[in-house]
């Protein structure tokens, strides 16, 4: 890798958010390099159907739509370069990112390595993904339409997703490993007036049951170790997300989740680094809402380029 070039901008993570700042920045003339691990996508590429995406009627899998995305960028010039990254240095003129392909210098990073749902660490979990666990309600609730579904966790996420799920659900079952939510008080009524949820306190889900799809949890109570099998089609796990952003720990400031501090304007605590999608503060984590964050930041570090020649 030729270590003389400096790009205009450094994407960290080929997600939508990722490919969309690609996008935006290629085509706005600016030299542009995606470093992805794996492959396009992210979390969406594991989502096999995408019902809440604007402009696809009839919906569509993450994994078509990801690629879509990046073969967008690439027709505008982005490239796309399959490498971990292992350092980085935020504050250095150019910044530098040191990947297992080498080193690369740009005069913007925007960070989009996304979070990944906190799993439950139960055996059978990975293999039932997507045949009765789940970890989004916004994207899988409508499958489980007059079904029996368990949430598990009793923060905000949880009750939300709760709640959401009791619209489309015959029954859902909230169990949390304490005696009260943790979730703000705003949630509480309206779960308590929820006809069709039962909350199942003290408990952890033990084990996964399962044909080829999932058919019931086991649940262990916490104070006196009794265990109750409960039959359901779905576990949508709600315990957290863990943000990736271990290679940012010590150089951008992160809040008490460990996302980083960015609000819609995208920008970090040092100038000319952005954080979009997943990875930063913010209420609403889909699709849509990572898109919108790759424009904005190239429209912001367009105009830190400006400045900065």
């Amino acid at each position: 890798m030729n270590n003389h070039h400096v790009y205009d901008m450094l994407v960290v993570g080929g997600g939508p958010g990722g490919y969309t700042a690609a996008l935006y920045a290629a085509r706005a003339g600016l030299d542009t390099v995606v470093l992805e691990k794996l492959s396009a996508g992210g979390q969406m590429a594991l989502t096999e159907q995408i019902d809440n995406y604007p402009g696809f009627e009839n919906g569509i899998d993450g994994f078509s739509l990801a690629e879509n995305m990046q073969k967008q960028a690439e027709r505008f010039g982005a490239r796309s370069e399959y490498a971990e990254v292992l350092r980085m240095d935020l504050t250095a003129v150019p910044k530098l990112v040191e990947t297992s392909e080498g080193i690369f210098l740009g005069k913007t990073v925007v960070l989009a390595t996304g979070a990944n749902p906190r799993t439950l660490g139960v055996a059978g979990e990975t293999e039932l993904l997507g045949r009765g666990v789940a970890y989004c309600a916004a994207c899988d609730g409508m499958f489980y339409k007059g079904k029996t579904v368990v949430v598990v966790g009793g923060g905000n996420s949880a009750a939300a997703d709760a709640l959401l799920l009791s619209r489309v659900a015959k029954k859902v079952i909230l169990v949390h490993r304490r005696d009260t939510l943790r979730a703000t008080k705003i949630y509480h009524e309206p779960l308590a007036q929820a006809e069709n949820v039962e909350f199942r306190w003290n408990s952890v889900v033990s084990a996964l049951l399962s044909g080829d799809r999932l058919t019931g949890v086991r649940l262990r109570d916490t104070v006196t170790g009794e265990e109750s099998v409960v039959d359901c089609d779905g576990v949508f796990v709600s315990v957290g997300r863990q943000p990736a952003t271990a290679l940012a720990v010590g150089q951008l400031e992160l809040d008490g989740g460990g996302y980083i501090v960015a609000g819609e304007t995208t920008e970090t605590s040092i100038p000319g680094v952005y954080a979009v999608g997943d990875v930063r503060t913010k209420p609403l984590r889909q699709v849509v809402t990572a898109v919108a964050d790759g424009a904005v930041a190239v429209h912001m570090a367009e105009k830190y380029i400006a400045e900065n020649r």
